[in-house]
């Protein structure tokens, strides 16, 4: 099951973005597969422009795929994952971040720069309009948005699992409806034949009666069906009150 089988994936997203404007910090929701579940916020232009070389792309990919609580990029950035579980299970992550502690060191930058390919003065350009945060605020910030997801998901999942005990709840309020009427209608088969068992043993002692002592046999038997035939009766009874109590409680149910 993925996050989106069972969350409203807008509220989700709106989340994300209210945290990413308010932090100043980006954010992408990745599913447990890697692939983008979220819209990405406040993506740097320094991470833009670092994804967009050949090597840079494969750096950040790499710190994508080994990402795990709040860390220091190859680029010299903080980031972070926050991981997206419903009872254990893992559904994906929100990655994001890019955010400096401290001024970047210009030398050791233009040097990466150079080894990437790209521009250095380009680079410091996009690297200088980085925020700087400290490593305080960046955990605060990222606690908030962990407790925000996860409790968002949580209860999307809750809601979801909710909805699908209750429709099964109600067709088996149905079936269980029709299993009733089902019963009913045999139970009156069963009177209809409760009725002719009576009329036979009665038959039956009858002609015992007339045929005197070689009737004899004939009366023991007769005499059994409609001892038989009494006994089907009260058991009958007794299996339509439990009907009738399992229809009054399914009733209330509905």
């Amino acid at each position: 099951m993925k996050i989106q089988d069972f969350a409203d994936m807008k509220k989700f997203d709106r989340i994300i973005s209210n945290w990413a404007t308010a932090t100043g910090m980006a954010a992408v929701a990745i599913g447990a597969d890697g692939s983008y579940i979220s819209e990405q916020h406040n993506f740097t232009e320094f991470c833009k422009m670092m994804r967009g070389c050949k090597e840079g792309c494969a750096r950040c990919e790499k710190c994508d795929q080994e990402a795990d609580g709040v860390y220091r990029c190859h680029a010299g950035l903080y980031d972070f994952a926050v991981e997206l579980t419903v009872e254990g299970e893992k559904f994906g992550s929100v990655l994001g971040g890019q955010i400096l502690q401290e001024e970047p060191d210009e030398e050791q930058c233009r040097k990466t720069a150079e080894k990437l390919g790209l521009n250095p003065d380009t680079y410091m350009r996009s690297l200088r309009k980085v925020k700087v945060a400290s490593a305080e605020v960046v955990q605060a910030s990222v606690e908030i948005l962990s407790d925000a997801v996860n409790h968002f998901i949580r209860s999307e999942y809750a809601k979801n699992r909710t909805s699908h005990i209750f429709t099964s709840l109600a067709d088996g309020v149905k079936e269980t409806n029709e299993l009733i009427e089902t019963i009913k209608k045999e139970t009156g088969t069963l009177r209809s034949i409760q009725s002719r068992q009576k009329i036979l043993a009665l038959n039956a002692s009858i002609e015992a009666a007339r045929a005197g002592d070689l009737g004899a046999g004939f009366a023991v038997v007769a005499s059994e069906v409609g001892k038989l035939s009494e006994r089907s009766s009260v058991v009958n009874k007794n299996i339509e009150e439990v009907v009738n109590r399992i229809s009054e409680v399914v009733s209330a149910m509905k």
